[in-house]
């Protein structure tokens, strides 16, 4: 699989390089190339999976992942687990670094042999839950995984459904507006992240705050800047809806 889509990127990649438009004077533009906006060139990805559990398990699912997600985290890289604390109930959130398809394949392979995942954990948890979502993201170009000031505080999980067309339709206007609410430090971004699988054209801006009353008080503030103003203005009319969650993580993520 992961030779496959190299494959593609790499044919991609050339047809940037060699394909031009032609305006209307005849003249090849050799600035105008095919593409969306700039090209994931890692393999690094991120599995992003929220779990939905049954209301009257919500404290025995916790109690059970808590005692064995040592068992899970043996066998790839947890980034951070959560409890959806406004925005959603009775849900948890986590999300899975992985360096290639290749390997989250090896994982799971390698989970469905592990008698104690499958006994201990997965024959526990699968009937407290009423459903199951999973999304394949990348990091966007200009973002990278930034771990909060210190350990405590609120996450907040922005997810933006963005118009077709890709970041070279909306990308700069939208990172204008990340940089705003990020620069003058009003919340400190943790990672901005692009669908590949799931729901595309989707974005999610995942944010950390000492609290939620600080949340409150950075919302209000950055409401009445000029320069936040005019990047949203900017960036909204590429948007066709939003939604959020606020989150509070689990004492076994490493993101806390």
């Amino acid at each position: 699989m992961q030779q496959i889509r190299n494959v593609f990127r790499k044919a991609a990649l050339r047809a940037e390089n060699t394909i031009s438009s032609v305006s209307k004077t005849g003249r090849k533009q050799p600035g105008a190339l095919m593409s969306t906006g700039p090209q994931q060139r890692e393999g690094t990805f991120y599995e992003f999976r929220t779990y939905h559990i049954h209301p009257h398990q919500n404290a025995a699912f916790l109690r059970l992942t808590s005692e064995k997600i040592h068992l899970r985290t043996a066998q790839s890289e947890l980034l951070g687990y959560w409890t959806v604390e406004y925005g959603g109930l009775n849900q948890v959130f986590h999300i899975w670094k992985y360096d290639s398809y290749t390997q989250r394949a090896a994982v799971r392979a390698a989970l469905a042999q592990d008698s104690s995942w499958g006994e201990q954990y997965i024959s526990k948890a699968m009937p407290m839950l009423s459903s199951q979502d999973s999304e394949v993201t990348y990091l966007v170009p200009w973002s990278k995984i930034q771990k909060p000031p210190k350990e405590g505080g609120v996450y907040e999980l922005v997810s933006f459904q963005m118009k077709p067309g890709g970041p070279a339709v909306w990308g700069e206007a939208f990172q204008g507006a990340v940089g705003t609410h990020a620069a003058p430090g009003y919340a400190h971004p943790v990672g901005v992240f692009h669908s590949e699988f799931g729901w595309l054209n989707r974005v999610h801006v995942l944010w950390w705050y000492e609290s939620a009353d600080h949340r409150a008080a950075v919302r209000y503030r950055s409401h009445s800047d000029p320069r936040v103003v005019a990047a949203v203005r900017q960036s909204v009319g590429y948007l066709e809806s939003q939604r959020n969650k606020l989150m509070f993580p689990c004492p076994y993520s490493p993101l806390k």
